[in-house]
């Protein structure tokens, strides 16, 4: 259904959404309201809204309850459509982007570090978490026409990209980019990604792109046409365990992008001296290591959740500056209960992204 947008109206607005009222039911097309806009507000028309696996676990109740009604999504892109008076950064117009959350506290080591996501009295979630830094709204996300968020929290996203491949990119991009930077991916670099889903494929590109060697550890050898299609040299199937002896000490740096419970210990084991495994995916058991496999080879096992706004701006600059966006399915809102099931099958190369004219 399409909206029509007034840049000039500043009134609580009813939007067109696909959501839930319970959690494990299929979502289906509703009306939510927009609060009007506060002098640091930005109005967002949506234009594309990215399908994350967190949104299906939100939905179907696998991160347990949440406030209803839920309207998921926070890979969005779009276009600005409004600003409150005390906004200078954007017009009307502007091609944008909202991510993983939409405020913090502003104040704590985190916030003033430029990590809000990992902020130490709560990061506010764009879909689904309460704002107590405000008035206590609960937010909803992208799935809908339109969204309304704080300015600093609102990204600009460069015109060289297609917009519809970059939404998963303010996911699934900055989950990958803050620890292939922080760990220093890059020339000289051994790098591998375990899984490459929709996830894991944009870890591949970006690691790429900063220059290091990329390998991918799947199960899916199927997909080593297009692992090296995207530029890495090489996919080991781990279907047999064998790739623990083949690739013995081989990567300085391993990204586990996958939630499924792996043996850790055989990942471990192809790590070179001083490299570390970092884990994206949240995997459902805890994870368990040999010490001495730690303390042989000086190896570390870390884990990142994600990057600060400002990072995931400078994440969006360096893809415009790579060509690096995510393999997309682009479909209809009316398709999302069927594409929800189809990503549980991991049936979507890579990732699916609603066009939010069809909402």
């Amino acid at each position: 259904m399409a909206t029509s947008f007034d840049s000039t109206d500043n009134s609580t607005r009813t939007v067109d959404a696909w959501g839930v009222t319970a959690l494990g039911e299929p979502l289906e097309r509703m009306q939510i309201t927009r609060r009007p806009l506060r002098g640091n507000d930005v109005r967002i028309r949506v234009d594309y809204s990215g399908i994350c696996h967190s949104d299906i676990h939100n939905v179907r109740g696998d991160f347990g309850p949440r406030p209803l009604p839920l309207v998921p999504g926070h890979e969005i892109v779009g276009t600005v459509v409004g600003t409150g008076s005390e906004v200078s950064r954007f017009s009307v117009g502007d091609r944008v982007g909202v991510g993983c959350f939409s405020d913090s506290c502003g104040h704590c080591d985190a916030c003033q570090t430029d990590e809000e996501g990992y902020c130490e009295n709560g990061t506010v979630m764009t879909y689904a978490s309460e704002n107590g830094y405000t008035d206590g709204e609960v937010t909803q996300g992208g799935y809908a026409t339109e969204i309304v968020t704080r300015d600093s929290f609102v990204l600009r996203v460069p015109d060289s990209l297609d917009p519809a491949a970059t939404a998963p990119l303010l996911c699934a991009g900055i989950t990958t980019y803050s620890p292939l930077k922080h760990w220093g991916a890059g020339p000289g670099r051994r790098v591998a990604v375990v899984g490459m889903g929709g996830v894991g494929h944009v870890a591949v590109k970006i690691a790429v792109a900063m220059g290091a060697e990329v390998t991918v550890l799947s199960h899916s050898a199927s997909k080593r046409e297009e692992a090296l299609r995207f530029g890495a040299v090489d996919l080991v199937s781990t279907a047999d365990g064998s790739f623990a002896k083949t690739c013995s000490r081989r990567f300085d740096l391993i990204l586990n992008t996958v939630s499924v419970d792996l043996d850790t210990a055989s990942y471990m084991a192809t790590l070179a001296f001083d490299g570390v495994m970092v884990q994206i995916g949240l995997p459902e058991q805890p994870l368990s290591v040999p010490v001495r496999m730690l303390t042989g080879q000086r190896r570390s096992l870390a884990g990142s959740l994600v990057g600060g706004i400002a990072e995931t701006q400078e994440m969006l600059d360096f893809c415009a500056g790579h060509g690096v966006t995510a393999e997309i399915e682009l479909i209809d809102a009316a398709d999302v209960n069927d594409a929800y099931d189809r990503a549980v099958r991991s049936d979507v190369r890579y990732r699916f992204v609603i066009d939010a004219a069809t909402i």
